[in-house]
């Protein structure tokens, strides 16, 4: 088989570009201490955009365009806005291990990231193997995880809070939350 090397560069570019974008949006939640200084998880996973909200981003798109003249549309028609979202959500406890989903934890005050896991969509998995560009031992690790040995991706880490520590930061939040609002 013939490889475009033009083709295959842009591929590796974008693969490249994507792992930055992963560890600065990472970097962004832990910087922003949602707990304080405690470990935390940071999971990353993909939702449907249903019609209602496609509907909701299209009319943001124009009324911002027309607002701001220097907003350049980015939409346009319904067809344009993607299917789906990534969500990133700061978590003090461990979710359970799925498909199209990434798993990091976060230590504020350094720069460490701890990669639990990277499990791309089951079609997608094909694309990681040993031997193509896009090749990455850590998502074939968690795709033999997630496949052989579930438990081990979903067991507590030796650094994770305990129930007791995790509830009272929770009802601190909740507290700080309310005295906000008045």
């Amino acid at each position: 088989m013939k490889i475009n090397r033009l083709d295959a560069h842009d591929r590796l570019q974008h693969y490249s570009k994507q792992s930055g974008d992963i560890s600065y949006q990472c970097k962004s939640i832990i910087d922003s201490r949602p707990f304080g200084d405690h470990p935390f998880y940071i999971f990353a996973h993909t939702r449907t955009i249903e019609l209602d909200e496609k509907i909701g981003i299209f009319n943001d798109d124009i009324q911002r365009s027309l607002l701001d003249l220097s907003h350049k549309r980015q939409y346009k028609s319904l067809a344009d806005i993607p299917s789906k979202r990534l969500i990133w959500q700061p978590r003090l406890t461990k979710p359970k291990a799925q498909t199209n989903s990434m798993l990091f934890k976060g230590y504020p005050g350094s720069d460490n990231i701890k990669v639990i896991w990277i499990i791309p969509a089951r079609e997608l998995w094909d694309q990681y193997k040993k031997g193509n560009i896009t090749e990455s031992s850590t998502i074939l690790e968690s795709i033999n995880a997630f496949e052989n040995n579930r438990r081990s991706l979903e067991a507590m880490e030796e650094d994770d809070l305990s129930d007791e520590k995790i509830n009272a930061i929770y009802k601190d939040l909740s507290i700080n939350a309310q005295y906000r609002k008045i």
